[in-house]
């Protein structure tokens, strides 16, 4: 029997990189995966592979920083499944545009704030209730070692994902007494086809892997972590930042 037997998990931005890795990894483990993205040709690929693997997967079109998109998503995987278990807050990234407080575009700031930290918001807000009425369950939230410690030219980006750790504490409080755990993966650089174009363009930033002890991680690294927080295995873990960053923050 899978670690996630029995459990629905809806996960954003699920159609590439670290949310397709968990959707595969999720389903391998017994979950029904709802596969949110806004990319239907990605999230048909995605779903047609954890089918031929033997998994239950269904694709949601849902754009996180839309509160009437993401609602609309939620509840129909909600109904599709009979109800909804574990949220993970996936969707997010930053961008080339972000800098500087005084040279960011202000247009690139809310977008970070729109997805990262609005977007976890508002899949909270939508899944909850359907958690509420499982008796309880998991919120995996996406922050990033730049919402943990100072890093340059990644202001914008810093601010939302402060911004989602903070977010993720309050909720572990607010929702402890409905048996609700919330927790965020603070994540390092992870090898995914957009960051590592990112730092194609930009490579001046990849003397920043020399301060990763263990090496750039991979998608399944941060996806094995948030199976942990996402299966019963966790029950007694709410509020914390599990990070997954290959020893940068401490070195």
């Amino acid at each position: 029997m899978g670690r996630l037997a029995g459990k629905v998990v809806l996960i954003t931005g699920a159609t590439s990189g670290i949310g397709r890795a968990a959707a595969e990894l999720f389903a391998s483990e017994g979950a029904a995966v709802a596969v949110a993205g806004r990319d239907v040709g990605r999230g048909a690929e995605v779903v047609a592979a954890i089918h031929a693997a033997g998994g239950v997967a269904a694709f949601f079109a849902m754009d996180v920083g839309d509160p009437e998109s993401a609602q609309t998503a939620i509840d129909a995987a909600a109904a599709h499944f009979g109800g909804l278990d574990v949220l993970y807050n996936n969707a997010g990234g930053s961008s080339a545009a972000d800098g500087p407080v005084t040279e960011a575009s202000l247009d690139e700031f809310w977008r970070c704030i729109r997805v990262d930290l609005f977007g976890t918001f508002l899949g909270c807000r939508f899944a909850i209730p359907h958690l509420q009425r499982r008796g309880g369950g998991a919120i995996i939230n996406s922050a990033s070692i730049m919402g943990a410690m100072g890093l340059p030219n990644r202001d914008a980006y810093t601010a939302a994902k402060g911004g989602v750790i903070a977010l993720t504490r309050s909720l572990a409080v607010e929702y402890a007494p409905d048996k609700i755990r919330v927790n965020t993966l603070v994540a390092g650089a992870v090898g995914t086809e957009r960051v590592l174009s990112f730092y194609e363009r930009e490579p001046h930033l990849k003397s920043q892997w020399d301060s990763y002890l263990l090496g750039l991680a991979e998608p399944r690294d941060v996806a094995m972590a948030a199976l942990f927080l996402a299966s019963d295995e966790s029950r007694r873990t709410t509020g914390h930042m599990i990070p997954v960053d290959s020893g940068i923050l401490i070195s």
